[in-house]
């Protein structure tokens, strides 16, 4: 640990899992408890996932069996025309599939130190600059030191115990909540087979005969299975124990490496399947390769890595950041809401690079890769109608462009689903998704024939997840990445909207049918959701074909698409606004049905797809601070943050300031019962920080990391704004290297509430296009060579020439 590193701490073994602390390498996640006698490391593997990679197709074939498809789909239409909403809904309701599969908790290893309950317990941390979990405790004049850290290096989950002046003996445990199939053990090590199961069923969906349904072998020519092997080395006597674990002897020194191979992974990373006894062979050989680098090694190189990883990326909201700070005093307890805001800044940048590194497996879900439940709320997977977006929605600008990878790995599964599914349901070309989706590229609607078409029938999944390949190429302006990932799918995205819109024989253009995800109108005095051109899909629909339309001249590409994207453009409608001058949900002035809806959908034109802006766009920004004004505070993790990013994007820095302050105080109540969706009961941050609704979503921490850089720096207007959002309050600071669109970084810092001084870095892009900063009504534009950098004072003068950095 360096002096200048951030840690948190809590003086007492974590009782639960929402207590306990994460460590992960993109790959392997551990939920670390710590503690002096029986203390348990909860595993997860982000491979580990029910289902099959030929479950999306069997389910699109039932479907097409059952009579959904594009003449229906036509009867949907003709019932919305006539105004018959039984009709379409009920119709429509016949195009959901079953569900996406779940996320699944792995093993948990066990170790116990005999006599623990007599120590005296020195308290844990978790560093969030090293990825490194800590604790200690003295029993009988033995001081024990045990850290625990998942190594994106070799893969493995490492744990050390170190013991001075004295030894200790340990109990090592290795178990599974799945099927085990095989377990051995040696002096060595332990060895584990796992069945993982082929089906899962939400647990919103409690009619499901089998809520987790085993093969016994199989299926379809894929193999539901996986290995777990555990190493040891110590320098003390090891043997094996009656229940198949070990019994480690008078022990200084105790290092163990854990590792695994699963078939999801074979079939994500395109590897050819193999038999099971291979699996067991590539864990073993993991987790022994580890293991002979020996400890001192292993943390070395595991420390080197992440902080290349994170880089020089900070934010510091106040005078402090260095240091350890116990959570429950300092943070959920303390009244330093500057200390706050910097931990929970780097507390997000720290989950998304532990959770999501390129080449290790699928991207953040629901709860990152942490979960301990066999049916976790939304099964743990990816909700594409915000929660998804927002866990990658800062990733560019705290510097973690890396860890999007993932993301646009998913994009590539889901893309080659939809095609199928948007040419068998909807007669489309290109792709589609809705609601949901999984590591098997699921691009269905969901909802089993009973899911309210307000969340399951929801055709603009795609279009969403496409702009963060536009954002990616924004703020690193590399063109090959352009051409050979994004182009395929923004153009396919682009396809598809082009085909789902319908003329209205006015000339515009609409989309029908409709929805605004998860929100309902009143007609009649009844909550319907189906209608046509909800101000949503507007958004997504015009960002989408302008930016297919940017990426094809920068690739030189003039084709038939894009000549028709040009012909449909104008021909979308305007965002609609209410006689009250509010930006409108939907196409015609509609009673909502719940006026505070947690959702904020037509403000999607304001963030993330940055459409309306306070200087280009005044009437709209200000339709859409009626809009929020309506929608008021509150009331769960991803909720706040939407808000606080959209007010700093409005520039309302004291609204995005006490949005902030509500979304960080401990959660009152029982964290363990789910509040219901409607956000009656409002969230908050567990023990470990974790923020939740509940129950527990990490989209609300990654989004609250992208809230505060978006309060003190913008660049989606093509200007480098500095401090565009800076509540009072916030009156000293410092950021480094936050990444910008255009190939930029920058360095800045504030004190007394003025900007002091910054420094500007191009990376990468176009040497000569002009780079344009702005402090509040102070704005400066210069030339900046790639590779060069430029200091400028509190005015935006430059202090000199660039120079190289």
């Amino acid at each position: 640990m360096h002096s200048s590193d951030l840690v948190l701490s809590w003086p007492a073994p974590a009782a639960t899992w929402t207590e306990a602390a994460p460590v992960g390498n993109g790959r392997i996640g551990a939920m670390v408890f710590g503690g002096t006698g029986r203390i348990r490391i909860q595993i997860n593997d982000s491979t580990v996932w029910s289902g099959t990679p030929a479950g999306p197709a069997t389910a699109l074939a039932a479907l097409r069996a059952q009579g959904a498809g594009p003449e229906r789909l036509e009867e949907v239409r003709t019932a919305l025309r006539a105004g018959d909403q039984d009709r379409a809904e009920s119709l429509l309701m016949t195009f959901e599939g079953p569900y996406t599969q779940e996320y699944l908790p792995y093993a948990d290893l066990h170790l116990t130190v005999p006599g623990g309950e007599r120590a005296e317990y020195h308290g844990r941390t978790l560093d969030l600059d090293t990825a490194v979990a800590e604790d200690g405790f003295d029993l009988d004049g033995t001081t024990v030191r045990r850290r625990v850290w998942a190594d994106a290096v070799t893969g493995a989950l490492c744990v050390t115990l170190d013991a001075v002046g004295g030894s200790v003996d340990l109990v090592v445990e290795l178990s599974t909540p799945l099927r085990e199939l095989r377990r051995s053990a040696a002096p060595d090590g332990i060895t584990l087979g796992i069945e993982i199961p082929v089906d899962g069923a939400p647990a919103h969906e409690p009619e499901v005969a089998e809520p987790l349904r085993y093969a016994d072998g199989p299926v379809d020519g894929y193999d539901p299975f996986g290995a777990l092997v555990l190493a040891v080395h110590s320098d003390g006597t090891t043997t094996v124990d009656d229940e198949g674990g070990l019994r480690v002897t008078g022990a200084s020194h105790v290092l163990l490496t854990l590792a695994s191979s699963t078939a999801t992974h074979r079939d994500w990373s395109g590897a050819p399947a193999v038999d099971r006894a291979a699996h067991l062979a590539e864990a073993g050989e993991l987790a022994a390769r580890a293991l002979a680098q020996g400890a001192d090694r292993l943390l070395k190189d595991h420390e080197a890595d992440v902080r290349a990883l994170l880089g020089g990326t900070s934010l510091r909201v106040g005078p402090r950041r260095s240091g350890t700070y116990d959570v429950a005093r300092d943070i959920l307890g303390g009244d330093d809401e500057l200390l706050t805001a910097t931990v929970l800044f780097q507390l997000g940048r720290h989950l998304l690079a532990t959770a999501s590194r390129p080449h290790t497996g699928p991207p953040a879900n629901l709860q990152g890769i942490w979960n301990a439940e066999l049916r976790p709320a939304w099964s743990s997977n990816y909700t594409i109608n915000i929660n998804t977006q927002m866990n990658y929605w800062g990733a560019e600008t705290v510097g973690l462009s890396a860890c999007h990878a993932p993301l646009f790995d998913l994009l590539d599964r889901v893309a080659d689903q939809g095609t199928r599914v948007a040419r068998e349901l909807y007669g489309a070309r290109g792709w589609v998704a809705h609601h949901n989706t999984d590591p098997w590229g699921w691009a269905l609607p969901v909802g089993m024939g009973h899911g309210n078409t307000s969340w399951a029938l929801w055709m603009m999944g795609g279009a969403w997840l496409s702009q963060h390949l536009w954002d990616h190429y924004e703020f690193t302006r590399d063109p090959g990445f352009l051409r050979e990932r994004a182009w395929p799918l923004l153009s396919g995205c682009a396809e598809f909207l082009l085909d789902w819109l319908v003329d209205d024989g006015t000339g515009h253009l609409d989309t029908l049918p409709s929805t605004s995800p998860e929100n309902l109108f009143l007609a009649d005095g009844v909550p319907r959701s189906l209608t046509r051109s909800a101000a949503m899909d507007l958004a997504l629909i015009r960002a989408t074909f302008q930016r297919t339309l940017a990426a094809a001249e920068l690739l030189a590409l003039d084709t038939q698409l894009t000549g028709e994207i040009r012909a449909a453009l104008p021909r979308l409608r305007p965002l609609p606004l209410s006689p009250e001058g509010r930006l409108q949900e939907w196409a015609e002035d509609l009673t909502e049905a719940d006026p505070h809806h947690r959702h904020l959908s037509h403000l999607i034109a304001v963030h993330p797809l940055g459409l309306i802006d306070p200087d280009s766009t005044p009437e709209l920004a200000d339709a859409a601070r009626k809009s929020m004004d309506r929608r008021g505070p509150g009331a769960m993790g991803w909720s706040w943050s939407w808000k606080i990013a959209l007010r700093a994007w409005l520039r309302d820095a004291e609204t995005a300031r006490s949005l902030f302050l509500e979304a960080v105080r401990p959660l009152d109540g029982d964290s363990g019962v789910d509040a219901p969706v409607d956000g009656s009961r409002w969230g908050g941050l567990l023990p470990n920080l974790f923020s939740t609704h509940p129950p527990f979503q990490i989209d609300g921490n990654y989004g609250l990391m992208a809230g505060l850089a978006e309060m003190v720096v913008q660049s989606h207007t093509g200007t480098l704004h500095l401090l565009p959002a800076l509540p009072a309050q916030w009156a000293e600071g410092e950021a480094r290297d936050l990444r910008c669109r255009g190939g930029l970084a920058v360095d800045f810092a504030w004190a007394e509430g003025e900007l002091t001084g910054a420094a500007v870095r191009r990376h990468a892009g176009d040497s000569g296009e002009p780079v344009r900063i702005r402090y509040r009504d102070r704005t400066t534009e210069l030339l900046l060579p790639a590779g060069h950098q430029v200091e400028l004072d509190a005015d935006l003068r430059p202090r000199g020439e660039p120079v190289p950095c």
